[in-house]
């Protein structure tokens, strides 16, 4: 998974009725683009994430 400041990532709920969430990616911390990244979700909320299968990357010139 490669990623930069300002791409999101989408969460997919892994359980029947949980909502998929979106995180703003606010620092790179791996090599390359590569995990871990600080995100910060749409509630403020802020953490260190290493994404797994059920995380999509949106990056941010193909929001445009």
């Amino acid at each position: 998974m490669q990623a930069s400041v300002g791409d999101r990532l989408l969460v997919h709920g892994r359980i029947v009725g949980q909502r998929d969430r979106s995180a703003e990616i606010i620092e790179v911390l791996g090599a390359d683009g590569s995990p871990p990244y600080r995100v910060r979700f749409e509630d403020g909320h802020e953490t260190l994430m290493s994404p797994g299968p059920d995380t999509v990357v949106r990056h941010f010139a193909a929001e445009d």
